[in-house]
């Protein structure tokens, strides 16, 4: 990020609508990154890991569309979402590996073509790439701040379709957060799924996992939970109480977006970071 990097912004559904401050954030943090976003214009949702189950062919032409829509675009593609970034991811694969051609024939039909020619990457790993400039950018260093760091399902797995790192032993997302100068708390949930995805059929073995993750959280001594997935973030912080009421626990903890740490970091406010938009309140985290 030593130069401006340029993106096609593919936002995604839940940054558009349930997660806004995920979108605030990363806006916000951006431009003092070096980072100029580009939304891409006609995207769709990308079926969140559901639509594939119900009609994998209009899925992976739905996402050859979005993919297209950024390649047109000339710029690699960024989202902020880990299940944006694992099907978008998906269907590149799928189309690289041989279904580019028949898919295409869909496309063309919108006057439009896959050919395979962008990467697609995530917030967290072009931060990772780009430590030492986000340590240059930190003006506010979280060295009071011990974070118990959650990466989600999406972030790391399946591994041999991200192909990014170890999905047992992953180092990016400490190595973005102690170039902020926050304190890791150990975490043994870390590598958990939250379990959004089965919300609705598992909803009282996903209620027990989540407050799974809070408590371990607690019992470590984490002031927040900070995760890269704005679903993990939405599942641990917009449903807390309900979990752990269902649980019978009073241990309630701030869980924020990677974007908004980061913010933190380079000083910015609560307003501009949407922090005061978190359910469990995440407003007092930095004096």
């Amino acid at each position: 990020m030593s130069n401006t990097k340029e993106f096609a912004f593919f936002p995604g559904c839940v940054l558009s609508q349930a997660a806004k401050e995920s979108k605030m954030s990363l806006e916000a943090i951006a431009p003092i990154l070096g980072i100029t976003l580009h939304e891409i214009k006609g995207w769709s949702c990308c079926g969140a890991s559901q639509a594939q189950c119900v009609d994998p062919m209009a899925s992976l032409v739905a996402n050859a569309r979005n993919i297209a829509l950024g390649e047109s675009m000339n710029m690699p593609i960024l989202t902020t979402c880990s299940t944006c970034m694992l099907t978008l991811t998906k269907a590149k694969n799928t189309l690289d590996k041989g279904a580019k051609e028949h898919i295409n024939k869909f496309l063309a039909e919108g006057n439009m073509q896959y050919q395979g020619s962008t990467e697609i990457t995530s917030l967290l790993w072009v931060l990772y790439q780009n430590l030492d400039t986000l340590k240059s950018k930190v003006t506010k260093p979280l060295s009071d701040l011990k974070v118990a760091l959650f990466y989600g399902c999406h972030s790391l797995r399946p591994e041999k379709e991200l192909v990014k790192e170890s999905s047992t032993n992953p180092k990016s997302f400490e190595a973005v957060v102690e170039a902020l100068g926050a304190t890791i708390v150990p975490f043994e949930k870390r590598l958990d799924c939250c379990g959004f995805h089965a919300s609705y059929p598992a909803v009282k073995s996903v209620q027990k996992m989540s407050s799974q993750i809070v408590g371990s959280a607690d019992s470590n001594g984490a002031d927040v939970v900070v995760t890269p997935c704005p679903l993990c973030q939405m599942q641990l912080d917009i449903y807390q109480e309900r979990y752990q009421d269902a649980q019978n626990s009073k241990i309630r903890k701030p869980i924020i977006h990677l974007s908004q740490l980061v913010g933190l970091a380079l000083g910015l406010s609560n307003k501009e970071l949407g922090l005061d938009l978190n359910i469990q309140d995440a407003t007092k985290l930095v004096s």
